[in-house]
């Protein structure tokens, strides 16, 4: 049985009222996934009037506790995410992490190479602590302050460049590292509500990176957007 483990910023963790992508990743998991279990040491969603991931107000009701857990923070990048990895993949006992990372980094903390190391530390520490983690990676979201802020844009483009790199020069076959894109189809004035952060649509998109990746590299569940979610 696998153990999914969330791993992200505010794209990730979300707000009161999101449906936040982690949901329609369990509704997929739920219908596809097999035997699973997801894990981690947080659930709640940011709420901005305390600052703080005080808020439990998902937008779904069938959304249960158990599936909410995550390692999410508003704010929080590679920078923050590298030092606690070990540790919550030892105490949870995840086995598949799903990242979305990197956006907070280059906007308020690190340049592209900088974000690289922290991005290689993290993997050095999650496999200290299971030595057969399985890590999929989504690149950097498109978002607005690219489209307004070319070198900006040029870091992110450059970090993903980084991270396609270092995905394939640590990757293993009792650890694999994979890449889960929705850049393709990714509309930041369709699939945001605010340039950066996910509507449903955007949601959908990238529960799909991730499932969609999964499928076809590990042969986990099936294939997200053959069913019904994005209806």
């Amino acid at each position: 049985m696998r153990s999914f483990l969330f791993v992200g910023d505010s794209m990730t963790i979300g707000c009161p009222g999101d449906f936040t992508w982690r949901y329609r990743m369990w509704q997929h998991l739920e219908a596809h996934g097999g035997p699973y279990r997801i894990v981690g040491p947080r659930t709640a969603l940011y709420d901005p009037r305390t600052a703080a991931a005080t808020s439990h107000a998902y937008a779904a009701d069938d959304f249960p506790p158990a599936a909410r857990r995550h390692l999410a923070g508003w704010g929080e990048g590679w920078l923050h995410m590298a030092p606690a990895i070990r540790e919550t993949v030892a105490t949870t006992g995840a086995d598949t992490l799903l990242v979305s990372l990197g956006l907070i980094d280059l906007g308020f903390y690190t340049n592209a190479a900088q974000t690289a190391a922290n991005l290689d530390l993290f993997l050095t520490e999650a496999r200290a602590a299971n030595p057969r983690v399985s890590v999929a990676i989504h690149p950097v979201i498109p978002n607005v302050r690219a489209e307004r802020d070319a070198p900006f844009a040029a870091e992110c483009a450059r970090f993903n460049e980084l991270l396609a790199k270092t995905a394939a020069d640590r990757d293993e076959p009792r650890s694999p590292v994979l890449l889960a894109s929705a850049h393709a189809t990714y509309d930041i004035h369709g699939d945001t509500y605010d340039g950066t952060h996910p509507g449903p649509t955007g949601e959908h998109k990238l529960a799909a990176a991730f499932a969609d990746a999964m499928h076809q590299a590990w042969g986990v569940g099936a294939a997200y957007s053959s069913h019904h979610e994005f209806a």
